[in-house]
């Protein structure tokens, strides 16, 4: 059994700032550990759940927080960045099961840290459903012939997923106080809900993915700029001054927003 991970840092347990998060924060080497001890949680729940193989793809800002010599000796690495898949790299149809690890809410939520990528963005759709990292994960993975079964984030994060698609397992490691605030679970009760959730989710039939032939991506960027240059792109449309769009087969256009998100960052 083959089990991927795509591992975010704003949703790991014990963090709840920027300074936590970010190469340039104050707290951020002891976030690096976090992180990694919230991997190697899901590392041991999908060994213990007869795992062959699990590969873990750091999927957060920079992309190079995770150190190798911190993860389960057990663990491939995806690290660093550009990567054309960003958050989901290296995922296909040979795995069994996808995980999604430290995952935040949406832009506009209260979760912890809550955004849609970057915060060039205000509202992502996808087929006309509110969608952020979460969902678009979630249906991506599908569409590469992957099951999402388990997330953990904050309990808003978790709420977010069991909307998108209530088959899959949350494990809320906290409780959003505010976007910068968040009441958390004692560090070893969170890894240990990590650990058996992933195990639990992994023992007998996975779900079988669905996801539609093609879909509809809507994205309101915060400056009209972004949207001015995007519209020059093949198959790009607008809506308005600050909002384009695309169709296509879903992960087709996942790697196609990856290119938006980089016209963005350069502008």
């Amino acid at each position: 059994m083959r089990i991927y991970l795509s591992v975010d840092m704003e949703g790991i347990t014990g963090l709840v700032d920027a300074q936590d998060v970010q190469p340039t924060g104050r707290d951020y080497e002891h976030g690096r550990l976090m992180m990694a001890e919230d991997v190697n949680a899901a590392v041991r729940g999908a060994l213990a759940a007869g795992a062959t193989e699990v590969t873990v793809n750091d999927a957060h800002g920079p992309m190079r927080n995770l150190r190798s010599d911190m993860l389960h000796p057990a663990a491939r690495l995806i690290r660093g960045k550009p990567k054309a898949m960003g958050m989901l790299e290296g995922l296909d149809n040979t795995f069994d099961a996808a995980l999604c690890i430290g995952y935040h809410s949406r832009a506009g939520t209260s979760g912890v840290l809550s955004h849609s990528f970057t915060g060039a963005i205000e509202d992502i759709w996808l087929d006309d459903r509110p969608a952020g990292e979460i969902g678009f994960s979630h249906a991506t993975a599908a569409a590469l012939g992957v099951p999402v079964v388990l997330l953990s984030g904050d309990d808003t994060a978790c709420a977010e997923m069991a909307e998108w698609d209530p088959r899959v397992r949350t494990v809320p490691v906290k409780y959003a106080r505010g976007r910068f605030a968040a009441e958390l679970r004692p560090l070893a009760e969170a890894r240990e809900a990590i650990e058996s959730a992933v195990t639990a989710c992994l023992t007998g039939e996975l779900p079988t993915p669905s996801a539609p032939s093609t879909t509809t991506l809507v994205v309101r960027w915060q400056s009209a700029a972004v949207a001015d240059v995007l519209r020059n792109l093949p198959g790009v449309t607008g809506r308005d001054d600050r909002t384009v769009t695309i169709s296509g087969p879903v992960d087709d256009v996942y790697r196609q927003f990856r290119v938006w998100l980089n016209v963005a960052s350069a502008l």
